[in-house]
């Protein structure tokens, strides 16, 4: 199991929610965690990805929206 962590800003949450959302409901993930920061408004989101590939899939859509930045790390 691979835990992917997705961090954004405020503003690239606003204009790239719904790319994401779209990008999220392509792999089949369990959401573990979601913060938004009360100072800065950004996003910190988690999710657990059983393979491998699925991950490095779902990071690398993610960091093609402006402003995503995202990893993965075994669980």
């Amino acid at each position: 199991m691979w835990r992917v962590t997705v961090y954004c800003s405020a503003d690239s949450w606003q204009a790239h929610a719904i790319a994401f959302k779209e990008i999220t409901a392509k792999y089949p993930n369990k959401l573990l965690s979601s913060k938004k920061m009360k100072d800065d408004e950004r996003r910190i989101m988690e999710f657990q990805i059983d393979d491998v590939n699925d991950a490095e899939s779902f990071q690398d859509e993610c960091m093609m929206l402006e402003g995503f930045t995202a990893q993965f790390e075994s669980l």
